[in-house]
């Protein structure tokens, strides 16, 4: 399974460098994830939680990050096992910057599946893979602007410190990757091709 393209980011590529190495960001974008904690120099362990149709259950893995090269990007190496199967990876991401001061982020990951997951089909495992992606994407620009100064122009009252958005509720976050499965499979449902789109309940428990 392949996971391949470009994000672009309305901050400087240096905020984004420092948010893409922080594990409190990390485990707040990541759909699903229960639990993410450094375990070493640019390794971190954690939970994620997942449901896709009949099969459910919890990943325990590991994410570590090689070769970085400030602020321009590094590799990942990923690893995960649970009831639901197992999930191993290697990809990359790139930081690149934009005429006008945007970030644009380039993503590639290479993941392979295996156990009673596998089993649910490639299709669903490659939409399944573009939400959940496209969702992180948006956790992370919710990070980023959290980290944002407020303009001068607006006082921000001196007992008050806003914090940065938590992660969604499960039923909200079940809500948005329904929909986003809908906007995936909606070619399929208008060919024909999958008849049962209703049957897919997808439920993700977002870190607190």
């Amino acid at each position: 399974m392949k996971i391949k393209g470009s994000h672009t980011l309305a901050v400087p590529r240096g905020v984004v460098w420092e948010a893409i190495l922080d594990p409190e960001v990390l485990s707040r974008t990541l759909p699903g994830c229960e639990d993410m904690a450094p375990v070493g120099d640019n390794r971190f362990r954690g939970k994620l939680k997942m449901k896709v149709g009949p099969v459910q259950g919890v990943f325990e893995g590991g994410v570590e990050l090689l070769d970085l090269d400030p602020p321009n990007g590094y590799r990942l190496k990923m690893d995960g096992k649970g009831a639901p199967g197992f999930v191993n990876g290697n990809g990359s991401l790139r930081l690149e910057d934009t005429e006008d001061g945007c970030t644009l982020l380039h993503y590639e990951i290479d993941a392979q599946v295996g156990g009673r997951i596998a089993a649910v089909g490639q299709r669903l495992l490659d939409s399944s893979a573009k939400v959940l992606t496209r969702q992180g994407l948006q956790g992370l620009e919710q990070q980023l602007a959290a980290r944002q100064p407020a303009p001068a122009s607006v006082p921000t009252p001196a007992d008050t410190s806003e914090a940065a958005p938590a992660a969604p509720s499960q039923a909200a976050f079940a809500g948005r990757f329904a929909a986003g499965m809908a906007r995936e499979f909606w070619p399929y449902l208008v060919g024909g091709a999958l008849v049962a789109l209703a049957a897919i309940a997808i439920s993700l428990r977002a870190c607190s």
